[in-house]
């Protein structure tokens, strides 16, 4: 039996039917997407005085735009920032920096919005700094934090700036620590860096915070899973969160755990026998007891001179990281390591020459080009 496709039909009783409501007209053809009458504005770029005048009188705009120059990798836009954060810096230093961590689902997010909240009722000016992991593979982030803290996006004293880790040790971004810097010039005496998760990037981002909190959460297997030396050890304080409904014992018996784990560490540096407490971001409670709890560590640590003592070693740490980061961008840039670099690869590859001889030879014709 054929069968006869309704267009065929349609077109059949069209061409023998002319007064037919199944004709049909020509129309209108395609319209472009964008309007030709359509003209794109360039900005103004603002100059360096701007900028600096901005971030001085608090302007969220232009402190955000003085951030993208930070970030960007155009070496005009580099050498800017430069010169802004060095003017900025006399303004810089006078707020409390808290890195934040903890295991994906712990709950970052919503726990800084709730402390967010809390802490700009007490006058203080709060500015989030979120560390997106960048895609391996298409180098692209998501930068979805503000969508997630949606009571705290429109408050006039947050400030909240999901930056890409670029590809950066652990997912910290490459110049954190000079949006530091900027956002304390602009006025927020409370800044918080919410990093990646566990891992590689806690070790850079504790070095660049007063006080280091870690996340975790009850009733996801055995408590004893989540205790790693190498994180507790970083750890001042620690927030078991989620601690609502039937969670509430669990959250208690992981506080107990994770208490007695931490009194089998030796004594920090900074003499403050770090704390455990529970939480719950979503019923509000427990959040009073965690920023007394920072309030005492920092009383603790300004009594005691350890807060100076640890800023002292950070900014000696940071500086010879970026002697690194510029050593390393100028190797790569070099043209004639540019020029033979491929070729040493292709020789490692094929095994006529071992890593570690390719890289000798490379940085000899690196520092023979510099001579």
């Amino acid at each position: 039996m054929s069968f006869t496709k309704i267009n065929h039909y349609e077109k059949e009783y069209a061409d023998t039917h002319h007064d037919t409501a199944l004709n049909v007209s020509e129309g209108v053809g395609d319209q472009p997407i964008v309007s030709p009458y359509f003209t794109r504005r360039r900005k103004r770029a603002l100059s360096t005085d701007e900028y600096v005048e901005g971030i001085l009188a608090g302007n969220i705009t232009t402190l955000s735009q003085a951030i993208t120059l930070v970030e960007s990798a155009n070496p005009a836009h580099y050498a800017q920032a430069q010169e802004i954060i060095e003017r900025c810096l006399p303004h810089a230093g006078h707020s409390v920096r808290i890195g934040i961590t903890g295991v994906p689902g712990a709950g970052k997010s919503t726990f800084i919005e709730a402390v967010g909240n809390m802490v700009t009722s007490l006058r203080h000016k709060l500015a989030v700094l979120a560390i997106d992991p960048s895609s391996e593979r298409s180098g692209g982030s998501i930068l979805g934090d503000k969508t997630r803290m949606e009571s705290i996006c429109h408050n006039p004293d947050v400030f909240i700036r999901p930056s890409p880790s670029a590809g950066s040790l652990g997912g910290v971004a490459r110049k954190t620590r000079e949006t530091i810097v900027l956002c304390e010039a602009a006025g927020f005496d409370v800044i918080f860096i919410e990093t990646v998760g566990v891992g590689q990037s806690e070790t850079a981002v504790h070095s660049m915070v007063d006080m280091f909190m870690l996340l975790q959460i009850s009733g996801a297997g055995d408590e004893l899973q989540g205790i790693k030396r190498g994180i507790m050890e970083m750890a001042d304080t620690m927030v078991i969160t989620k601690a609502d409904g039937e969670n509430v014992r669990k959250a208690e018996l992981a506080r107990t755990q994770f208490q007695g784990a931490l009194r089998l560490f030796p004594l920090p540096e900074s003499g403050w026998r770090p704390k455990v407490y529970t939480c719950s971001a979503v019923a509000g409670t427990g959040l009073e007891e965690v920023w007394k709890g920072v309030e005492e560590f920092l009383d603790h640590i300004h009594a005691n001179g350890y807060f100076q003592h640890n800023r002292n070693r950070q900014n000696k740490y940071w500086m010879h990281e970026t002697i690194n980061e510029a050593l390393r961008g100028s190797f790569y840039r070099d043209p004639a390591v540019e020029a033979r670099i491929g070729e040493y690869e292709k020789r490692v590859l094929e095994d006529r020459i071992s890593s570690f001889v390719a890289a000798k030879e490379l940085l000899e014709l690196y520092f023979k080009e510099l001579k």
